[in-house]
């Protein structure tokens, strides 16, 4: 559920985040970006004119009164999250973590979930970019390792993401997913994930994103009941649109 639209850049998450936690996410209209980036789009990586997806960034910031830049990363569907101080040195991840004020842990996804992370103290905050690489990699556990919280003081909000209806995978999918299963009741549970469809699967990167979030101890997550290849008037989505922009999840502390 969305419970503040802001004009048609951004919405805040309904979540029962403490107060001291601060978060976001965008949609695809309310930038510059031309067509096939239409408009609000995030990432330098996709052929997006460079200086429209700057302007977004700077607008977005503004938008916000982010009191700094967010810390972008260069995703690569792995399972590495690394402090956002880390990033100006090396920002090959596919999460960040903060515990300072005023720093913007911040994930690109246009199908894949964007999870955001916080514990009930509100003193520590992330950002995890999921697609099924990285739930497969275990990003998830990597994810719970950076708070120093028992895990029923962390609470997760999934952002938008592809639906389990859209979302369609091969068998090597699933193998990958039962290889690296922990014991039979995740197994069970994975299996449960993919439906049978025509000679492939549809896979629900959601319940994925949930059972992996379970099987680490956390039981209060939230949202994840969007579709970016059905919603294409507020979201990318690259397996609908393959050249297109991406949306930006992002959190921090106030």
């Amino acid at each position: 559920m969305v419970v503040e639209v802001h004009s048609k850049a951004y919405f805040v998450p309904d979540w029962p985040s403490p107060k001291s936690v601060a978060c976001a996410i965008t949609f695809r209209s309310g930038g510059v970006s031309k067509e096939p980036f239409l408009s609000n789009n995030f990432a330098t990586h996709v052929g997006d004119d460079y200086l429209s997806v700057i302007s977004n960034r700077e607008r977005l910031q503004q938008q916000l009164s982010l009191p700094e830049e967010p810390r972008w990363l260069n995703q690569v569907h792995g399972n590495r999250v690394i402090g956002s101080s880390e990033i100006l040195k090396d920002n090959c991840a596919d999460g960040s973590f903060s515990e300072t004020s005023g720093e913007v842990c911040v994930v690109l996804t246009a199908d894949c979930v964007p999870v955001l992370l916080c514990n009930r103290n509100g003193d520590r905050v992330a950002a995890i970019h999921a697609g099924w690489r990285g739930l497969a990699s275990n990003i998830i556990k990597s994810a719970v390792a950076v708070f120093h919280d028992p895990v029923e003081e962390i609470m997760a909000y999934l952002g938008p993401a592809i639906g389990p209806t859209a979302f369609e995978v091969g068998s090597d999918v699933l193998e990958v997913f039962i290889a690296r299963a922990e014991s039979e009741c995740g197994e069970e549970k994975i299996r449960d994930a993919f439906l049978p469809h025509k000679d492939r699967y549809l896979a629900n990167l959601y319940s994925l994103t949930r059972e992996k979030l379970k099987a680490s101890g956390i039981e209060a997550i939230y949202g994840g009941d969007f579709c970016t290849w059905t919603d294409k008037n507020r979201f990318f989505s690259y397996r609908r649109d393959r050249t297109t922009g991406r949306n930006a999840s992002l959190i921090w502390l106030r």
